[in-house]
């Protein structure tokens, strides 16, 4: 592992903070919380500011010190992220919001944010030597996963109710995934995959927040959107939510900026819309 590619220290919960190691395959705590990625951010602060930042390619991975890949060579990418906040003057007047932005996630690979979780959580998996990833899903995160599995050699195994959209079945077999659809809801799908995992050696269950990876590589919208700004910090994010990872995920991040001094004053106001 260089040591200079990633920071990453050990994953607490976020709970009852015991320490777990981060270097083999773990899910969630003894306690049955989520666990949460932690950082030398004093050995970033040391190895790199904001400048260098700035000269990097245009990708997520220019945060890699607070990623938890350890190896450039393993990273599993399609380019993804560095999305463009764009201005809506119109609808900020409408709605009487001035200076209004908007962060286009639709941009990146699979066409939605969920590609972010994908990328980091698949990187890390791949090189903890997980073969396989296993998954339910309403969609999206399931052909994120099916990709970014593919791109990086690993089986994906995806469960998903039977209304969901087509498109999203069609990335996943496109993909190789082994897919399974189900006439209930997401949840019945999270029971099948709790259920068949243990029989599969290799394969982990990366459901929602029972690993502590897919969030990292949310948490890199908060990071572009501090960036983007000049390293100043909006008053309001305003995030679609399902389940929460990507929310959770930009406040953890803005929570490390602020550590590291890069940016300063009042987090913004964290807006969950459902």
């Amino acid at each position: 592992m260089q040591r200079s590619f990633s920071a990453l220290s050990h994953l607490e919960c976020g709970r009852c903070g015991a320490r777990y190691d981060a270097a083999v395959v773990q899910g969630l705590c003894s306690c049955g919380s989520p666990l949460l990625a932690r950082y030398d951010l004093d050995r970033v602060a040391a190895l790199v500011g904001r400048d260098d930042i700035a000269a990097r390619p245009p990708d997520l991975w220019r945060y890699h010190e607070l990623l938890p890949a350890g190896d450039p060579a393993r990273v599993v990418s399609l380019g993804e992220g560095m999305t463009p906040l764009l201005a809506m003057p119109r609808l900020g007047r409408v709605l009487g919001v001035p200076r209004l932005l908007m962060k286009d996630e639709g941009l990146i690979p699979t066409g939605t944010f969920k590609a972010r979780g994908a990328a980091v959580g698949v990187s890390r998996a791949a090189e903890l030597g997980v073969t396989g990833v296993a998954m339910p899903t309403n969609g999206n995160a399931g052909a994120a996963w099916a990709v970014y599995a593919a791109r990086g050699g690993l089986h994906s195994l995806i469960v998903m109710p039977a209304s969901a959209p087509a498109i999203t079945r069609a990335e996943c077999a496109a993909a190789g995934a082994e897919l399974y659809l189900i006439d209930g809801l997401i949840g019945d799908a999270g029971r099948l995959i709790a259920a068949a995992v243990p029989g599969r050696p290799g394969f982990q269950d990366v459901s929602t927040l029972k690993e502590p990876y897919r969030l990292e590589g949310k948490k890199t919208m908060g990071l572009e959107i501090a960036e983007q700004l000049g390293w100043r910090l909006p008053d309001v994010i305003v995030y679609p939510t399902g389940g929460g990872v990507g929310i959770i995920g930009i406040y953890k991040a803005l929570l490390e900026l602020r550590e590291l001094g890069w940016v300063r004053g009042d987090l913004p106001r964290l807006v969950a819309v459902q």
